[in-house]
């Protein structure tokens, strides 16, 4: 895996002990006040792990608390 990998101006970093691509953006809230991340951010992350599977590699991306998105490698 490459130490970081840049989609649409968005940089992730890998985690080698947790095995994911990790980056963090500004914190957003939905109608009901609940936490999401960025849209830009989410939609880089959807990105990467897209290119992850078109390499054979299982990743998916999920996304936290206080504006973390993980790209996930299973």
């Amino acid at each position: 895996m490459k130490a970081k990998e840049t989609i649409d101006g968005c940089t992730f970093e890998y985690n080698k002990e947790h095995r994911f691509y990790e980056a963090r953006g500004d914190v957003f809230y939905d109608e009901e006040h609940d936490e999401m991340p960025d849209p830009s951010l989410w939609l880089a992350a959807q990105k990467l792990a897209k290119k992850l599977r078109s390499e054979g590699i299982k990743a998916d991306a999920t996304w936290s608390e206080k504006g973390w998105v993980e790209v996930c490698i299973n």
